[in-house]
């Protein structure tokens, strides 16, 4: 129950109002999409203050928009955050973090459970700039600590991972990373502010691809950063508006509005994929189930700690692997055959065309990523459905 003088809504009132009315003009109940360029000052010192950020508003669309910065302000919100910054693609917002941050010398450590494109930033581009990366087992505590403690600028953390929904408990990994005097980012963008909020337990920076989970509808891409180290995300942004990977007006619509269901898409979603979950462990045709909701996950204890339910992401891996991938894939009526997720359709594909596309089969089965992994982004659709469906093309697997 809310006390007396208590104002601040539950996160679903957020999802829809947050943000938003700073941004309405003429009576007009939805954010406009502002595509002007520039914005033009008579007062060329009111211009000059806005310009070094001594007074709030926007003069140029690369650095601040008015449509942009109501979705940071509603992810801002959702998160906890006292500042966000927000850029043109999921991985933009990951690498302008990374950059701004690290200079030659510096170590960071990480998992090897993240996003293929992460992946590949850390072991392709930044030991190139004499950057050292060092990845741990996902799940092993003990090694990723004593891996922080012989040195650590940043401690990288996604949970859940992509695509093998695995967990790392935030917690330890926080008070390890600031242990050792490194700056701690955690990817959450297939947990999304709904159901979890690394911040709460110490983060230093938080990281969406807002493509996913935070549209919801495929139709836009983006990325976006937060934190209470407001220091921080103005460096960030810094390096961001310079570099010019900012997040267009149009996509910063689209994502706002998507937003407006995070709150209904995500608890339909994981009441869906506990159920598709506890069938296809059942399945005959399926060698093992990743869902952090199943018992017999590893790191379900630690979820159900960190999270307030388990996403509506799972992985699967069926017998006979890609020959059979190839039997039952085009049986599946109720599922975008595609390299996205997040979405109110379901998305299926393998990781090998999907999160990990750009690694090697070598690469990929060093991440501990078989072929016939198969990712199963859950969508709104009546779970009857989506079951049968899957029980129909699992049919026309023969047997290996």
């Amino acid at each position: 129950m809310k006390k007396e003088g208590d104002t601040k809504a539950r996160k679903g009132t957020r999802s829809v109002w947050s943000g938003e009315k700073e941004y309405l003009v003429h009576g007009a109940t939805q954010v406009p999409v502002v595509h002007s360029v520039s914005f033009g000052y008579d007062d060329i010192d009111e211009w000059f203050e806005v310009a070094i950020g001594n007074k709030q508003g926007h003069i140029y669309g690369r650095n601040t928009n008015p449509t942009v910065q109501a979705f940071e302000d509603k992810v801002k919100d959702l998160e906890g955050a006292i500042a966000a910054t927000s850029f043109s693609t999921g991985m933009a917002a990951i690498s302008n973090a990374l950059s701004t941050v690290l200079v030659p010398g510096d170590r960071v450590v990480s998992i090897k459970d993240t996003y293929g494109g992460t992946n590949k930033i850390f072991t392709e581009f930044l030991p190139r700039l004499n950057i050292d990366v060092t990845l741990c087992e996902t799940g092993n505590h003990e090694e990723i600590e004593a891996e922080v403690n012989k040195g650590c600028d940043i401690l990288y953390i996604e949970t859940p991972t992509n695509p093998t929904v695995k967990i790392t408990d935030l917690k330890r990994m926080v008070k390890a990373g600031h242990g050792a005097g490194a700056l701690v980012f955690v990817d959450n963008t297939f947990a999304t502010p709904i159901l979890q909020n690394p911040l709460e337990f110490g983060a230093d920076l938080v990281i969406h691809s807002a493509t996913k989970f935070l549209g919801g509808h495929a139709d836009a891409l983006g990325g976006v950063v937060c934190s209470n180290n407001k220091e921080l995300v103005e460096r960030i942004y810094h390096y961001r508006e310079i570099n010019g990977a900012s997040l267009d007006p149009m996509a910063a619509y689209l994502l706002l509005r998507g937003m407006k269901t995070l709150h209904l898409r995500i608890k339909q979603q994981c009441e869906s994929a506990h159920k598709i979950a506890h069938f296809l462990q059942e399945h005959d045709k399926i060698e093992a189930v990743f869902y952090p909701g199943l018992e017999s996950h590893p790191n379900h204890e630690i979820a159900k700690k960190q999270m307030r339910d388990f996403g509506g992401m799972l992985s699967f891996s069926v017998k006979g692997e890609l020959d059979s991938i190839r039997e039952f894939f085009p049986k599946l009526k109720y599922a975008n055959k595609a390299a996205n997720l997040g979405a109110v359709e379901t998305t299926v594909g393998p990781a090998r065309t999907t999160s990990h596309v750009e690694n090697t089969p070598d690469e990929r089965a060093a991440l501990g990523i078989p072929e016939g992994l198969v990712r199963y982004s859950v969508g709104i659709e009546n779970v009857e459905d989506l079951i049968e469906d899957l029980e129909y093309a699992l049919s026309f697997v023969t047997d290996k």
